[in-house]
């Protein structure tokens, strides 16, 4: 492990620990997209997949996506900690190549765009039926955050009252300066620009922007998910077909913010993630428990690259210029009993800001 994510495991730590103190347990699940290449025919056995998954200790399980060839790994709710699901990211994009590879896959692609990766038309007015009209589909592919906040008997904060509101709002209000931290590679910006430069917006469904609600880019929910189906339905009794005949709704449990901005990447850094979600949900608990008001904003329209273009400043640049990043690291840390001392001039919170940001610098050129 380098460097950056053994610091940034160490400042995790000290957030849970935060968050504990204030009577509280943050929740944080990932979802990845990907697709693979195959010689043959033959579609990936995401069962073998699982099994390694579960083998080695990821509470995670892949599963058959939308567009052809398109996998995705899915976060289980085991009541892992934020730290550990870090690690289950971490180490399945380590991994998953290996073991997809096994099962004679040529290339895994975990990348915001696989250009061309499938063909199409859906009919007009429909959903899932296409056209014989055949084109290119250039595939997006994201890393969806998960967040949800209980008290430390369980209960979700997320079900009533205004906490869920709040902590949307602070994630919508951090999301512009934050974009490097989930859009890390410059391809990152043109899977945003698919549906608008390929004429796709009917086939593919990735927000695009910076926005709230119930079908948003970071969006809230309860009882209805984003089909506008019943959230945190359990079976009970089955048949001896397997088909469903008592469930139970829980949605309480499964209540929910989702930041869908992300990029699927192999640059994409999980421990920095769950950095920015807790941070949120800290400036969401001390907001409640300081009883501010929620205050209405402009979000912003996320930037076309990493770097800056004429008069619109790049997301390495927004990164850069980020107080809010580095000042909330500290302003936790020095409130926390956890034992986390700076060993540069930076402070913690300066230092890995700075340290991510090296992995972009341009190499200098000399003539």
């Amino acid at each position: 492990m380098n460097s950056l994510n053994r610091l940034a495991e160490n400042i995790i730590s000290c957030l849970q620990d935060y968050i504990k103190g204030r009577g509280f347990r943050a929740l944080v699940h990932f979802e990845l997209e990907g697709c693979y290449q195959k010689a043959t025919g033959q579609p990936v056995d995401y069962q073998r997949v699982n099994e390694k998954l579960l083998a080695f200790g990821i509470d995670g399980e892949v599963v058959a996506e939308y567009w052809s060839n398109q996998w995705e790994y899915v976060s289980l709710f085991n009541g892992q900690s934020p730290l550990k699901e870090a690690h289950n990211l971490a180490r399945a994009i380590y991994f998953l190549p290996q073991w997809f590879a096994n099962q004679g896959v040529t290339k895994t692609l975990i990348k915001p765009v696989v250009w061309a990766g499938d063909n199409g038309k859906l009919a007009a007015g429909c959903a899932n039926i296409f056209s014989g009209d055949s084109r290119d589909v250039h595939i997006p592919n994201a890393v969806q955050i998960n967040v949800s906040v209980q008290d430390l008997l369980g209960n979700n904060l997320l079900v009533s009252g205004d906490f869920a509101e709040r902590l949307q709002r602070s994630l919508l209000q951090t999301s512009l300066a934050s974009c490097l931290i989930y859009l890390p590679e410059e391809e990152a910006f043109e899977r945003l620009a698919l549906k608008s430069k390929y004429g796709l917006a009917e086939e593919l469904c990735s927000p695009i922007d910076i926005s709230g609600g119930h079908q948003g880019s970071v969006a809230l929910y309860r009882d209805i998910g984003k089909h506008n189906q019943k959230m945190g339905v359990e079976p009970l009794i089955y048949d001896d077909k397997n088909n469903v005949l008592v469930s139970h709704e829980n949605w309480h449990k499964t209540a929910r913010i989702e930041h869908r901005l992300g990029a699927s990447s192999e640059q994409y850094n999980p421990f920095l993630n769950v950095i920015y979600t807790l941070l949120n949900v800290i400036e969401t608990i001390d907001s409640v428990n300081n009883h501010e008001s929620v205050q209405s904003d402009d979000y912003g329209q996320l930037p076309s690259s990493l770097h800056d273009q004429d008069n619109e400043l790049g997301a390495i640049t927004l990164f850069k210029n980020n107080d809010w990043f580095h000042q909330s690291i500290d302003r936790v840390i020095a409130a926390s009993s956890f034992p986390l001392k700076p060993i540069t001039a930076l402070s913690i919170g300066r230092q890995i800001q700075q340290d991510y940001l090296k992995q972009f610098q341009r190499p200098d050129i000399f003539i």
